[in-house]
C-alpha cells in the first residue's frame, strides 16, 4: 500500500466532491487484496464488479467532509505505477481521470492507518435511499476467512521471522503433501497427524488443505486461488486459498497453513518427499504479476 500523496483538483478549494487520495490498491488476478475472497472473481463479486482479465485499481480516500470513499478504476497502470513509486518512498501525483472510474463505493473495505490533512475524521458518508452499506474492514476481533488470509499474506510478508521460528524449534519433521505427515516443531508428531486413524487434530485440516490442493492440478480453481510472486534467487512464494484454508510456500522450502477452525494458528508443513512436486506444480498453474 502506498502512501498518502495527493488529491483530486479541486479539494485545496473546498470541494467536498473532491477526493484526497489517501492510497490505493490493485484488484488483478495477481494481486487483489485477499480481505475481499479467496479468489479474484469472489474479490470482484465483493465489489459488485465483473472479473475482467485486465483488473481494476482501488483508489481510497476522503471527500471534502472527510468521508471515506473507494473508487473503482479501470486505469490498472496509473495505480500500479502509483503504488511502485509509494513503495521506493517516491512522490507519485495520482489524480484518475474520471472517464476511468468505473464507481465509487462508500467506505473502505481494509484497514487505513492515515488520513487526509486538514479534514474531518474518517467516518462513512451519510446514507442515501438505495446506495450500498459502506464498506469497511473485518472485525479484528473475531477469527474468519478475511483474517485467515490476512493472516497467510502476513507470514508471506515475515517468512523469515516464521521460517526461523522453525529453525530455532527444529524443522517440522516428516513427509510432505498427500502422505498424511504432517509435524508441528520440534520434529514430534502431532496430534492428529498419523496416517492411521489417529484422533481428529488441526491437522486433519491440514491434509485437507493439501488435497484439495492437489485436486487444483486437474480441475482448476477460479483464477487467483493460487499466486505466485518473486521470493529470491530462483525461488517463489505461492499464496493459496480454499474453502476454510490459506496456505503459504517457498517452493524451495516448507510450507504454512491456517485454517478457519484453528483460530490464531500457523501450522508447519514440512518439505518432505512429496511437498516439493507439488509446488512446483502449482506454481505452473498459478496467476503471477505482469
Amino acid at each position: 500500500m502506498g502512501e498518502p500523496e495527493s488529491a483530486v483538483p479541486g479539494a485545496e478549494d473546498g470541494d467536498e466532491d473532491a477526493l484526497f487520495v489517501l492510497t490505493a490498491a490493485l484488484l488483478t488476478p495477481a494481486r487483489f487484496p485477499t480481505v475481499l475472497g479467496d479468489d479474484y472473481p469472489a474479490a470482484c463479486a465483493a465489489l459488485n464488479l465483473e472479473p475482467y482479465a485486465e483488473g481494476y485499481g482501488l483508489v481510497f480516500g476522503q471527500d471534502g467532509t472527510g468521508a471515506r470513499w473507494t473508487v473503482i478504476v479501470d486505469d490498472v497502470s496509473l495505480v500500479a505505477v502509483a503504488i511502485s513509486s509509494w513503495d521506493c518512498g517516491m512522490e507519485y501525483d495520482l489524480s484518475p481521470d474520471e472517464q476511468s472510474v468505473v464507481s465509487a463505493l462508500p467506505g473502505w473495505p481494509l484497514a487505513v492507518a492515515t488520513a487526509a490533512p486538514g479534514l474531518p475524521a474518517p467516518h462513512d458518508p451519510a446514507p442515501e435511499e438505495g446506495a450500498p452499506a459502506p464498506l469497511a474492514p473485518p472485525d479484528g476481533s473475531r477469527w474468519g476467512p478475511a483474517q485467515r488470509r490476512l493472516g497467510a499474506d502476513m507470514v508471506a510478508l515475515q517468512w523469515a521471522e516464521w521460517r526461523g521460528r522453525m529453525d530455532g524449534d527444529g524443522d517440522a519433521a516428516g513427509g510432505g503433501a498427500g502422505d498424511g505427515a504432517v509435524a508441528g516443531a520440534g520434529g514430534a508428531a502431532t496430534p492428529g497427524s498419523g496416517p492411521d486413524g489417529a484422533a481428529p487434530g488441526p491437522y486433519d485440516g491440514v491434509r485437507r488443505a493439501l488435497a484439495e490442493l492437489d485436486g487444483y492440478l486437474t480441475q482448476a480453481p477460479p483464477v487467483g486461488r493460487v499466486r505466485s510472486s518473486f521470493a529470491g534467487g530462483e525461488a517463489r512464494m505461492l499464496r493459496a486459498d480454499g474453502p476454510g484454508w490459506s496456505l503459504v510456500a517457498r517452493t524451495d522450502d516448507m510450507a504454512f497453513v491456517l485454517l478457519d477452525s484453528e483460530p490464531n494458528e500457523v501450522l508447519p508443513v514440512a518439505r518432505g518427499p512429496k511437498l516439493p512436486a507439488l509446488l512446483e506444480a502449482l506454481d505452473a498453474m498459478a496467476v503471477r504479476p505482469s
